[in-house]
C-alpha cells in the first residue's frame, strides 16, 4: 500500500492543490487569499493579545501565533479529512483510486495553507526583530510529525464518517475541548501540577510545547517528549490504517 501511495504522490499533490484552489473559487483576489487570510487573522490576534490582553509569558505574541498556526493546521486537516470521502464520492464511485489518497490529499491541502501562515509568521519575526535560535532547525521535524499524526486521525475519522455521520458533530466538540487543553493561550507551568495529567491526555501538547521551545526559547525537546510525539503518531497511523482497511471493504455501498 505504501508503495502505491508513493507512486501516486503526484495525484495526491494535485488533489491537494485543487482543494486549496476550490477554497478561494469565485473570489476576486483568488489564490492571494491564501496569504492575505492568515495575515489579517494573525494581525488581529496579535493586536488583541499583545496590546489589549497582555501576558507575562515571554514573547507572548509569537508564542500565541505559533501555537495557533499548528492548531489550525490540525483542525483544518482533520476536519477536511473527516468529510473528504463523502465530498469526493463522485470520484470514488466512478474512478478507481485508492481511497487513502483522497484523505491524505485533504491533509496535505491543510499543510500547504499552513506554509503560507508560516510566511506570515516570519514577517512578524522580522517586524518584532526576533531572531530565532539555532534550535529552530528542529521545527520542520515537529511539523512533519504533526502532519502524519493528522493523517492518522483523518483516516480514522474519514472512514467512520461514511458509516456514522454523527462523527462530525462529536469531532467538533472534541476540537473545542482540545483547544483549551492545549498550551496555546497559556504555558503548562501556569497549570497546577496536579492537573498536568489532564493535558498529557492530549497528544498535541508535546508537539505544540516543543515547537514553542525550539523557536522561542532555545530549548530542545526532552527525550520523554520526543518519545511521546513519535509513539503517539505511529500508534494513531497504525490504528487509522487498520480501521480504514477494515471499513474500506463496504465503503462504496455506504456512499
Amino acid at each position: 500500500m505504501l508503495t502505491e501511495l508513493w507512486e501516486k504522490r503526484s495525484l495526491v499533490v494535485l488533489l491537494a492543490i485543487t482543494d486549496v484552489k476550490l477554497r478561494y473559487r469565485n473570489s476576486v483576489l483568488g489564490f492571494f487569499w491564501s496569504f492575505l487570510e492568515p495575515l489579517l487573522m494573525l494581525s488581529v490576534l496579535y493586536f488583541i493579545f499583545s496590546l489589549v490582553f497582555k501576558s507575562a509569558i515571554e514573547n507572548y505574541p509569537l508564542y500565541l501565533l505559533l501555537g495557533l498556526i499548528l492548531w489550525f493546521m490540525f483542525v483544518r486537516s482533520t476536519s477536511a479529512g473527516l468529510s473528504s470521502l463523502v465530498n469526493r464520492a463522485d470520484i470514488i464511485l466512478h474512478v478507481y483510486v485508492r481511497r487513502e489518497l483522497i484523505v491524505i490529499s485533504s491533509c496535505l491541502a491543510a499543510f500547504i495553507m499552513m506554509s503560507f501562515e508560516f510566511i506570515v509568521f516570519a514577517i512578524f519575526l522580522i517586524g518584532l526583530q526576533f531572531i530565532p535560535p539555532i534550535t529552530v532547525l528542529i521545527l520542520p521535524l515537529i511539523v512533519i510529525n504533526l502532519l502524519f499524526f493528522s493523517i492518522g486521525i483523518s483516516l480514522l475519522l474519514g472512514v467512520l464518517n461514511v458509516y456514522y455521520r454523527d462523527i462530525q458533530f462529536i469531532w467538533q466538540v472534541a476540537i473545542q475541548a482540545g483547544f483549551f487543553l492545549s498550551p496555546i493561550l497559556y504555558t503548562i507551568d501556569m497549570i497546577p501540577e496536579k492537573f498536568h495529567w489532564i493535558l498529557m491526555i492530549n497528544p498535541l501538547v508535546p508537539m505544540i510545547e516543543s515547537a514553542h521551545n525550539v523557536v522561542l526559547y532555545q530549548t530542545l525537546p526532552s527525550l520523554e517528549s520526543s518519545l511521546i510525539m513519535i509513539s503517539s503518531t505511529i500508534s494513531v497511523l497504525i490504528i487509522g490504517l487498520l480501521v480504514f482497511k477494515k471499513k474500506n471493504l463496504r465503503l462504496v455501498e455506504r456512499l
